[in-house]
């Protein structure tokens, strides 16, 4: 059948790549693993000539198939799955790029990106060390290169095609007809959860950071196969920037959802988050033993072993998040698109030749049986090595609790506080680390008079008991939901971070003098500090602001947020009606309108906070975004009010609109102090005026005088309600300030003043069901949380220092 309106150009062009790929990086690997292996030189160059041609194919390939299906996504080609599936013709243009990442084809495709451009720079760079690290490297990208195959063999599908006709793979009628595009009007489109900035720039770095990973693996399984041990200095640098990338992209994560998801906060233990984090724990306790080894001669055996270990979990996690396994568990993981098996062999042809060549090998890599000084650097680093591994160990092997379900048939069920279940054991690594953060760089490598050290250390630490007791005082610092010990130890973990930071931050001028092109571990180090000093206190005082105190929710124990957990206590979310000043706690909240952005197909809530005291006014934009995908509803994206020491967060938990139009009108009553007026429901009392009160100064200005009605409202049932609708004048201005009472279906209205002398006034009483809109939203106070993304920053900025210092000793020594 000749379909009309088809586009199959792209496509085969796409399709051809692929192969031409999968052919060029095989040829690759083959031809650098010859050069590696040919002992005499004048052998080696031919073959490594052919294998950087072939790299060069395997180079444009990548290029050429991102052009591909960047084109069909872009020009809106739904004759295509992936363009179908993950687009549609609304979606602005940065998001565009969003839809490479949303499937797994486009992932891989991007990870094999990054695999290219670190192999032109390793094979300029890498000099004796080219052709074996490229071996292990292309091999990799053969295998990315059978993911994006699509191809049968033997009656099975290897790989997925981004390439893949939608006709060939969804069964339906209109695939009869030879017009079938013209019944295909738009996409289903990209998932609203990815529909944010930082889903644009967050998966490249962390796909960046997944594919630096195996430059280190690579030199250690060279190092291995040749019995050559020289690679370690080669790759500390290469250590120090997949340590920083991977850091980065997973710290990009936590903002993304601090900024568009709604679980409140930057982490949550997720799966997914998990799997990106236990390899970077394992990367740097690798990076620590290089060290360790590359000052003492200490540590080699372990340095191989966490190489090795931390690219093996870069695989595993993929194997994770895209095997769909993790669907139920976590809100960013890929569906089951039949690549487990495929998945799977992935992660074990690189473990267990690895692993197998490194127990071959382990009685022959170089290891000094002299016991460390407990006063040498080097003890304490590997100290911390250990720690971290066990750490990351720990993590995954509970985040791995559905692939031990799903393999050996056992049904262990996920703890009831996941957050806890971790934190309970990583509030004590966070404790060791950042101890001996703080002391271990006053140690010399191999020995340290003990003298020195406590003479150097001393005054940090005096320092550093000095500020944690400050906060732990005065911080009100008071998480007592899991008892006591917990807050013990968060008030232990606050004196770690502090001290990290401050005997760091000493160490520039006690230990290296101030140089600055040594200062790269220092600094990192303080980073590290700062962000651990985020997490404890934001975590540690992280306050609901928004408690219920109107009585009124549309919300039950079991409701939903967008990702299927429970929204909460419904004591927790504030209902707000259309411009009504609700109050909430230190502030006077307003929800003040609404609107819906045609470009983004988001509805935006303006809330107004204002101080009680008049310190402060500002609004926030929180927004919510129809789900697609099949997803019912809508998902929620918070807004926060930044401050140097704290954030103000916020977002929609539900809102409500009465489209109906509201046509009854007010009936004006005589009323004075004390009379009794009945309304449909029950009963209404006025007990005072008040003249410019206090308590709701957040409802006129200085330069106004208000007059306020102190209404009681009691229903038929008993229930009691309070009023205070009122008037405020300037000049000759006069400003109605009517109050409502929802649930009562009452709008109260101060017109007049009729009798001063005999205290008559006149209210107007509105009785209607369609009288305002409503949201219900969730507010909490993030105190100190600025530290946590500073301290991200500094950390970066100290490993790029240690990248530029190791570069120019590999230099100096070439020279």
């Amino acid at each position: 059948m000749n379909y009309i309106g088809e586009h199959l150009l792209p496509g085969q062009i796409g399709h051809f790549f692929a192969i031409l790929s999968l052919v060029a990086s095989l040829l690759a690997t083959f031809a650098f693993f010859k050069s590696a292996s040919t002992p005499l030189n004048e052998d080696k160059r031919p073959w490594l000539l052919l294998a950087r041609w072939a790299f060069l194919a395997e180079t444009i390939s990548i290029i050429v198939l991102f052009g591909c299906l960047y084109y069909i996504i872009s020009n809106h080609l739904f004759e295509y799955k992936y363009a179908y599936t993950h687009s549609d013709l609304s979606l602005q243009f940065e998001y565009l790029l969003s839809c490479f990442w949303e499937g797994q084809e486009g992932s891989f495709m991007l990870w094999s990106f990054w695999h290219c451009v670190l192999g032109w720079i390793l094979i300029w760079k890498a000099g004796k060390w080219e052709a074996p690290v490229m071996t292990v490297i292309s091999f990799a990208q053969f295998f990315m290169a059978t993911m994006l195959l699509g191809m049968y063999f033997f009656g099975s599908r290897v790989g997925i095609s981004p390439f893949a006709l939608l006709r060939n793979e969804m069964d339906a009628p209109i695939f009869s007809q030879p017009n079938y595009l013209e019944f295909i009007k738009d996409g289903t489109g990209l998932n609203t959860l990815l529909q944010n900035y930082w889903m644009v720039i967050h998966p490249p770095i962390l796909f960046l950071g997944f594919a630096s990973t195996i430059v280190p693996f690579a030199y250690a399984i060279a190092g291995l196969a040749k019995k050559d041990h020289d690679w370690i200095k080669a790759a500390l640098p290469w250590g120090s920037f997949s340590g920083a990338i991977l850091g980065t992209g997973i710290m990009m994560g936590g903002a993304w959802a601090y900024e568009s998801l709604s679980f409140g906060g930057y982490w949550a233990w997720d799966p997914v988050e998990n799997a990106s984090l236990v390899p970077w724990l394992t990367l740097i306790a690798g990076l620590h033993t290089n060290l360790i080894y590359k000052n003492s001669g200490y540590s080699l055996r372990p340095t191989y072993f966490f190489y090795i270990i931390s690219f093996v979990l870069i695989l595993y996690s993929s194997f994770l998040t895209k095997s769909g396994i993790l669907g139920d568990t976590s809100v960013h993981s890929f569906t089951d698109m039949g690549l487990n098996a495929q998945l799977l062999l992935f992660v074990l042809i690189f473990f267990i030749p690895a692993m197998v060549l490194y127990f071959v090998r382990y009685k022959s890599i170089p290891s000094i049986q002299k016991e460390e000084s407990t006063y040498s650097r080097e003890f304490w680093m590997f100290i911390g090595s250990l720690v971290l591994f066990l750490s990351g160990m720990v993590i995954i092997a509970k985040t791995s609790t559905p692939v031990w379900n799903k393999v050996f048939g056992t049904n262990i069920a996920p703890p009831q506080d996941p957050e806890f279940a971790h934190n309970q054991i990583q509030i004590f690594v966070a404790i060791i680390l950042g101890m001996l953060t703080a002391t271990t760089q006053y140690l010399k490598y191999k020995d340290t008079p003990k003298g020195m050290f406590w003479k150097k250390i001393l005054i940090p630490t005096i320092i550093a008991i000095t500020i944690s007791a400050a906060i732990s005082i005065w911080g009100d610092i008071s998480y007592t939901k899991k008892g006591p010990g917990f807050l013990a130890a968060i008030h232990l973990g606050i004196f770690a971070a502090v001290y990290a930071v401050v005997a760091n931050t000493a160490y520039l001028w006690l230990g290296i003098k101030g140089k600055i092109k040594a200062a790269g571990p220092s600094v990192a180090h303080i980073g590290f500090g700062l962000a651990l000093l985020g997490i404890l206190i934001s975590s540690g005082k992280k306050t609901v602001l928004s408690w219920n105190t109107t009585g009124v929710t549309p919300l039950s124990i079991e409701s939903k947020d967008e990702k299927g957990n429970p929204a909460g206590d419904p004591a927790e979310n504030l209902t707000l009606f259309k411009a009504v000043a609700t109050d909430m706690g230190k502030y006077m909240v307003t929800y003040s309108m609404d609107t819906t952005n045609p470009r983004d197909r988001k509805r935006y809530f303006e809330i107004d906070f204002k101080a009680k005291d008049g310190s402060e006014q500002f609004k926030l934009y929180p927004d919510v975004i129809k789900n697609n995908k099949g997803m019912e509803g809508f998902a929620a994206n918070p807004a926060a009010k930044h401050y140097w020491y704290k954030d103000i967060f916020v977002y929609i938990t539900s809102f409500q609109e009465n489209r109906a139009a509201d046509t009854v009108s007010f009936k004006n009553k005589t009323v004075k102090v004390n009379d009794t007026l009945f309304y449909g429901n029950g009963m209404m009392i006025l007990n005072k005026v008040a003249v410019n009160p206090t308590e709701l100064k957040a409802k006129y200005a200085d330069d106004e005088t208000a007059l306020f009605l102190d209404m009681t409202i009691i229903s038929k049932e008993g229930k009691q309600y309070r009023a205070y609708p009122g008037i405020a004048l300037k000049g000759q201005e006069l400003r109605s300030l009517p109050d409502s009472v929802i649930s009562q279906s009452l709008v109260l209205k101060f017109n007049k003043v009729i009798d001063q002398d005999a205290g008559k006034l006149e209210i107007g009483v509105k009785e209607s069901g369609n009288i305002t809109d409503l949201i219900t939203l969730k507010v909490y106070q993030f105190p100190m949380i600025n530290f946590l993304w500073l301290g991200i920053v500094i950390m970066v900025v100290g490993f790029v220092m240690s990248i530029i210092q190791r570069v120019k000793q590999i230099q100096k020594s070439v020279l």
